[in-house]
Parts: structure tokens; C-alpha cells; sequence
């Protein structure tokens, strides 16, 4: 059924409001999990609906429903409009602008049930077959295929057609009854070629798991930590990405707020987010409110440029709208959020980063964390690290953890590597998540808590 987005607007709008939206989804997806050598989920549909959304005077109302009837639509466009008293609004003829799924060689909707199949059997039976401690393997596999229309009050209108694959192995370990865990994920915004790499993040995920077993406990303290690259960027993530996003500025809620123009971070610092990067787990190219995506540079050498803004948030704080604003679903109303979040390489060679730190921790991978956005304290779990010993890779540790706070972070960092290592994974915020990457070169900070065994 045809849906009248001009005749929906001109509803929300009549009663007045400073913008009135529409964001129609079409959604297929997939899920499959082999746990222990069993297929115990593999589950597909269709879902499709509308969300509704009028904001005026700084508050904004939101609804939805999944009848595309034009009657019931109208419906709830009335039921937002009577919230709203002053002069009747004018709704400019949506312009739609059309993008397909980037660089995509075959859909995962074109493959077959009995590929995908196959390929968590055999990614499950690789990870077995690279170490035999390994007594466990979950394999978690999903795809989405999303239609999405976005049309406003203010001619504002999209259309674009987004893939996105996702493959999760997690190992667990065993050697005279001592468990350990490793994991490993490849995806992103791309078709089925994405999971080329599905059989090495399962091997991966084994001999981290493996190697973990004769891991010597971790030593607590303060001491130098570097953070390879290949770590990902969780820590840019969680510790300095979600105090720069604006409805948390705005609020209040950010260390951050405040601060544009200061100098928060080293001068070998500078960040970036980018929803524009072909087949990173992030992109698109448009975010859910119809705003183009982009390359936003939030903090350059050191300095503090903005923040990631949303349309409500871009005018609270008389910026730039940064297409950073995201939802989950027509359910959900779109809130500012991440993309694509790096920061920057810089000039040293990595390997001499390592050399050049006579003693420490060196961390390869990073695990899940938490953060206070209010003043960026953090902790963060090491899925996988070494000992700096002598400015070499000596001794595999476990059960560490990193204990700091991300703006005195990032302005102690002393060194930055030429490199760019990047994860993935799904940000959770405001019961919302949506797809994020993250990256980072190898960095450097002189002076960290390490929590651990004394």
C-alpha cells in the first residue's frame, strides 16, 4: 500500500510544531546460533511499520504503528498534532533523495538458507579443529535487510536500502578444569562476501581461548600501557565517543560540555567519526533522520572542534546537523549516536612504540567496560595481553583490567602509531542499539591504573 507522506505531514502539522517526520521501515532479517554442535536458533521474518514524530517548543512526541493503512496512519498523525497548540504549520513537499547498499557483491538476502548453514557448521567445526582444549563453540550469525523512507516538514526526504551481515564465534577452553574464553566477530555493512573472514575469526577465537589457559595472572599496579591496534577502539568508544555526542552535552551528562575550542587531549590526539566509510559496520548514507552522513572532525590535534548532533540537538546547541542521528527501529525515536569513531594515525612506527617502553602491558584486545559520561571515569576489561618486558612482547597475562579516566587519557597519550586497527560490535543507549565501529592506532600512555593481582 502507497503511503501519502505529503497528506501525513500536512496532519502532523497542523497544529503547529517546528518539525514533523516520518520514518517508514521495511525490515528482513535472520538469526542463527549453533551452540555446542546444536542448531538452537535460527529465526527469520518480516517486519514492517511507521513512527511518527513531532517535535516543538524543545520537546518532542513520538508514536508508531505497523497498519500502513492510510486511515491508520492519519490516525496517528492526529493523535500527535493535538498535542501541540499555535499557528498552523506549512509541511514542504518531500524531494526524496534514493541510495542503495554501497558496495555490496551479493546480498545476504540472495544466499541460500542451506549456505548460511553451512557456514556456522563449518566455522564451528574449524574452531574445534584448531586447538583440542577447546570444549565449546557457540556460532552466531545474522543479517538484516532494511528499507527505510524518512520524510519531513521541511522537504527533507530519503530513501535508502541497507545491508548489514554479522558473524560472532565464542570459544571456550579447558585444561585441568580451568575454563577460558575467547571471541571473535567480523561484519558490517556489506553482503554475504563480508564473512570471507568467517573462518579465521573462528581459529582466532580458539587460540586466544587456548593460549589463555597458560596465561599467567595479570599484575596489578600503575604502569606504562600500550594499546595495539589491533585492540580496536573500544576505549575511544566508550570513554571519549559518548561524551561528545550532543543530547548528553546538552544535558549535562558529558565531561565534555562546555569545552568547545579547549584543548582536552595529547596534541598527537585528533578524532573522528564517519558514517561515509564503504562497508564499515557504521555507515550509511543517510542517518535516520534524512541527514546525509559525514566525515565530522570532533577533536583535532588536542583541541575540541564539536560534538555529534542529531536534528534537536544540532539546534539546542546552534550547530551543524552531523547525521548522527540514529534508531534502532520505527519503534524507537532517533537519538544522537555514533558511527564509525577513530582516532587518528599518527607518526610513530608501532613496533618502535613497543621498544620504546621498557616495561608495562601491551594490549591486544580489548573486552566490555563501563564508563561514567558525567566525568569519564572507566574500566575496561583486556581480553588479551602481554607484559612489556625489556621493550619486548614477553609473558601472556589474564583477568586484567584498565582502570582510568578517558580526558586525562587522552591528554597523556605520548605516542601514536602510523597503524589503524578497527573493531566491531552494537551500541546499546536509551534501550536502543543500532550498529557502531571503532578503531585506533597503537597508543602509548606513560602512566596507568591496571587492576590485577599484586
Amino acid at each position: 500500500m502507497s503511503i501519502a507522506y505529503q497528506n501525513l505531514l500536512d496532519t502532523l502539522m497542523r497544529r503547529g510544531g517546528d518539525l514533523g517526520e516520518i520514518f517508514h521501515e521495511e525490515n528482513q532479517t535472520l538469526s542463527l546460533v549453533l551452540d555446542d554442535n546444536r542448531l538452537e536458533e535460527a529465526v527469520g521474518g518480516v517486519e514492517t511499520g511507521v513512527g511518527l514524530r513531532l517535535i516543538g517548543r524543545g520537546s518532542q512526541a513520538y508514536t508508531y504503528g505497523n497498519d500502513l493503512g492510510n486511515k491508520a496512519l492519519e490516525k496517528l498523525a492526529a493523535s500527535l498534532s493535538g498535542r501541540r497548540n499555535g499557528r498552523p504549520g506549512n509541511a514542504a513537499p518531500p524531494a526524496f533523495q534514493s541510495a542503495g547498499s554501497g558496495e555490496m557483491q551479493k546480498s545476504p538476502l540472495k544466499a541460500d538458507l542451506a549456505d548460511k548453514l553451512a557456514l556456522v557448521r563449518q566455522v564451528n567445526q574449524a574452531a574445534r579443529e584448531t586447538d583440542k582444549r577447546v570444549r565449546q563453540v557457540k556460532v552466531r550469525y545474522g543479517e538484516t535487510s532494511r528499507r527505510i523512507t524518512i520524510a519531513n516538514s521541511w522537504g527533507v526526504a530519503a530513501r535508502e536500502e541497507r545491508a548489514q551481515v554479522f558473524l560472532a564465534v565464542q570459544c571456550v577452553a579447558e585444561d585441568k578444569g580451568l575454563l577460558q574464553t575467547g571471541y571473535e566477530a567480523v561484519g558490517g555493512s556489506s553482503g554475504w562476501e563480508m564473512l570471507a573472514l568467517a573462518q579465521e575469526a573462528a581459529e582466532k577465537a580458539a587460540e586466544r581461548a587456548a593460549r589463555l589457559l597458560f596465561a599467567r595472572p595479570a599484575p596489578g599496579g600503575s604502569m606504562a600501557v600500550v594499546l595495539a591496534a589491533s585492540a580496536g577502539g573500544t576505549m575511544i568508544h566508550e570513554a571519549v565517543g559518548h561524551g561528545l555526542e550532543a543530547d548528553l552535552v546538552w544535558e549535562r551528562l558529558s565531561v565534555y560540555a562546555g569545552r568547545l575550542g579547549l584543548q582536552v587531549a595529547s596534541p598527537l590526539i585528533s578524532v573522528v567519526d564517519d558514517g561515509t566509510l564503504p562497508a564499515w559496520r557504521g555507515s550509511s548514507s543517510f542517518d535516520d533522520e534524512g541527514a546525509p552522513t559525514g566525515r565530522t572532525l570532533l577533536i583535532e590535534n588536542g583541541r575540541l572542534l564539536t560534538y555529534m548532533t542529531d536534528w534537536l540537538n544540532a539546534g539546542r546547541l546552534n550547530l551543524k546537523q552531523s547525521g548522527n542521528g540514529r534508531r534502532e527501529s520505527y519503534r524507537h525515536q532517533p537519538v544522537c549516536r555514533m558511527t564509525n569513531t577513530m582516532i587518528l594515525p599518527g607518526g610513530d612506527d608501532p613496533e618502535a612504540i613497543v621498544a620504546a617502553t621498557p616495561s608495562g602491558l601491551l594490549v591486544t584486545k580489548m573486552g566490555g567496560g563501563q564508563v561514567n559520561t558525567v566525568n569519564g571515569d572507566f574500566v575496561f576489561e583486556v581480553a588479551e595481553g602481554f607484559l612489556l618486558e625489556k621493550g619486548k612482547k614477553g609473558e601472556m597475562v589474564r583477568g586484567a583490567t584498565l582502570v582510568g579516566n578517558g580526558p586525562q587519557v587522552l591528554r597523556e597519550i605520548d605516542r601514536v602509531g602510523t597503524d589503524l586497527g578497527a573493531a566491531i560490535g552494537t551500541c546499546g543507549k536509551n534501550g536502543q542499539g543500532v550498529p557502531v565501529g571503532d578503531a585506533q592506532p597503537t597508543l602509548r600512555i606513560p602512566r596507568m591504573v591496571v587492576g590485577g593481582q599484586n
